[in-house]
Parts: C-alpha cells; structure tokens; sequence
C-alpha cells in the first residue's frame, strides 16, 4: 500500500522550484514572442509547452497522495527541463535569442535545475527511509 502523505498541507505556490520554473515559463514566452512568425507552430512552441510542463508537474505532483507518485511528477519536471534547456540551445544556434538573453534565461534554468533536483534528491530520500513520523510527545518531535 503506498505512503500517505498530508497532500491537502503542501502548498505548490510556496515550493522554491515551483516558483523558479514559474518565471522561467513566463520568461519562455517573453522569448519567444519574438521569434519568426514561421516557428510560432514549431520551436516557440515546443519551448513553451517544455517551459510550463515544469510548474505545472511540481504543482501536479504536490497534490498527490504518496511521496512515490510526487517524485514521479518532478522526475518528469526534470525531463522537461531538460527539453527546454535543448530548445534554448537550438534557438540560440538558430540566431532566434542573442547571446545575451541566452545567458540570462539558461542561468535560470540552471538556478531550477539545481532547486529541483534539491527537491527530488529530498523526496527520494523520504521515499527510501519509508518517511517515518515521530509520534507526539515523543523527543523526536520535540527537536
């Protein structure tokens, strides 16, 4: 029987990752508005839809009812960073963002990358030592 875990108490908009990966989703579509208007149906979007696929997953995630399926949900945040990490490269290689605003929006996927798997090493370890919580009173508790 899987972990339970007190989903209805973790709220995602106070999740650091979730709040990173937030603006960088917004920042995705800042980017990209000025892309040619024959990649609007290709690389913008596909960046777009990497870019909101993290928060949105952290956000999934955090309302599930075991440990095991949250780090499911922020195993595929990662996977979608790395996508977009991808499409960041290939627009810069494209001349779609100069290089300028290419450091600055891979810098915040680098800040999400290492928030996030912050967040995953976490959980995973909650998930391996089973998560075991101290009963009241006792001096676990208490410190």
């Amino acid at each position: 029987m899987p972990e339970a875990c007190d989903s209805m108490s973790r709220d995602y908009t106070k999740i650091r990752a979730w709040k990173l990966a937030d603006d960088l989703a917004l920042d995705a579509y800042r980017v990209t508005e000025d892309y040619p208007s024959g990649e609007m149906f290709g690389i913008a979007t596909q960046l777009r839809r990497a870019a909101y696929s993290i928060p949105a997953n952290i956000a999934e995630g955090s309302n599930r009812t075991s440990k095991k399926e949250y780090l499911q949900f922020l195993s595929v945040a990662s996977g979608s960073l790395s996508e977009v990490r991808y499409f960041l490269h290939l627009s810069r290689r494209l001349k779609y963002l100069n290089e300028s605003e290419y450091k600055t929006i891979q810098q915040q996927a680098e800040n999400v990358s290492k928030t996030l798997t912050g967040l995953i090493r976490s959980v995973r370890s909650e998930v391996q030592a089973g998560n075991p919580k101290p009963k009241v009173g006792s001096r676990r508790s208490e410190v």
